[in-house]
């Protein structure tokens, strides 16, 4: 293609250029919580009838589908740090002109394109350097890290959302179990279920609720859309239940994703919860996380942690101190063991951003077979 100086461009140049031109783009940003808060802010507006296009990294229940172009104004993206292309290496937000923008959270991530946690909030930067001033950034004002990208710079409106309850923000969110209550600055409150457990999904909640709220949908009316949320593919999706053990898949890699899904496993679990992790992404096959891989476990009454051929550091070496912890070879001796561990009421979490190599319908199959 070069040779022949054929013309080309990007995902996202294309993507800005063709679909998003003329939308309100609203994007949902940040280290963890992403797709799952896109998915939710989907939702709210097509629950309010506004028929929003929407460009997910995940399937959204209510919707089967990763993406759809949409009638309405509204477009909602998933905008992702990563680069865009091999000959553009900004990260590919920066294409996708939002009106409304969303951080979620920021920790130092994709190891293989950025060398620490300042490069990316360079990168973030640059997006509030061009949102327009009369758009509007959402914010979880809990997080170190969004403060100090703010401090950097910002001249859009910013909105704060936060499950510290003494901090002050736009929208506060309380947590019990599957409950969440939300009250805003103005005094208003409602209440609504969740589907997903965990206070980070709650956090989620109140990031989609806001987006929502600055495009006309009224508090009342995303409480009454997020009980009808039916959840992610691969973010704690149950896969099975057999002979009363819960076998779920989640997408999480990243040791504090790992450590706020097996709290929020053992927050609703009535038995044990076991957590089988595959460390494939690529920065935790560069070892960056390594050291905190331990403390993100510790939520699990047992884990079995597959070592990958292709990881050039020693898991059983670094969880050597880890009691609960067994590291494997192979999938066939994670899934044996489990099936011998596991009782009724036990919650299996498989934790991988990739297939795991169908441990999930094997783990399934044997726990059947067992009886």
């Amino acid at each position: 293609m070069l040779n022949r100086a054929m013309p080309y461009t990007s995902g996202p140049a294309w993507l800005a250029e063709n679909v998003l031109r003329d939308r309100h783009v609203i994007a949902v940003s940040g280290t963890h919580g992403k797709t799952t808060t896109a998915s939710m802010t989907a939702w709210l507006l097509e629950h309010a009838g506004l028929e929003p296009g929407f460009l997910i990294g995940g399937v959204p229940a209510n919707f089967d589908v990763t993406a759809r172009l949409g009638s309405g104004d509204y477009f909602v993206i998933e905008a992702d740090e990563y680069d865009t292309a091999f000959f553009d290496k900004r990260a590919k937000f920066l294409h996708y002109g939002p009106r409304t923008l969303i951080i979620n959270n920021l920790e130092f991530d994709h190891a293989d394109i950025y060398k620490n946690l300042d490069a990316i909030l360079w990168q973030f930067h640059q997006m509030l350097r061009i949102l327009p001033a009369a758009g509007q950034v959402i914010v979880n004002g809990a997080d170190h890290a969004i403060r100090q990208l703010l401090e950097m710079g910002c001249w859009t409106p910013v909105l704060q959302f936060s499950s510290e309850q003494s901090a002050a923000a736009d929208l506060q969110v309380r947590c019990h179990d599957s409950r969440l209550g939300f009250r805003s600055s103005e005094g208003d409150s409602v209440d609504c279920e969740l589907v997903l457990p965990g206070l980070h999904n709650a956090e989620n909640a109140a990031a989609a609720i806001l987006a929502a709220k600055q495009v006309g949908v009224s508090l009342a009316r995303s409480a009454a859309g997020m009980n009808k949320f039916r959840g992610v593919k691969r973010r704690l999706e149950l896969r099975a239940r057999v002979n009363g053990v819960g076998v779920f898949d989640d997408f999480a890699h990243h040791p504090t994703a790992i450590k706020r899904t097996l709290d929020a496993v053992r927050e609703t679990s009535s038995g044990r919860v076991i957590a089988v992790v595959e460390p494939r992404s690529n920065s935790m096959k560069l070892g960056v996380h390594r050291e905190a891989l331990a403390d993100s476990l510790l939520p699990a009454d047992y884990c079995w942690v597959l070592q990958p051929e292709d990881l050039p550091w020693d898991l059983a070496e670094q969880l050597a101190d880890s009691d609960a912890v067994v590291v494997c070879n192979d999938i066939d001796s994670i899934v044996s063991q489990v099936c011998v561990e596991a009782q009724s009421g036990d919650d299996i979490v498989v934790m991988s951003n990739g297939g795991f190599g169908g441990i999930h319908e094997k783990l399934s199959e044997a726990l059947a077979e067992r009886g």
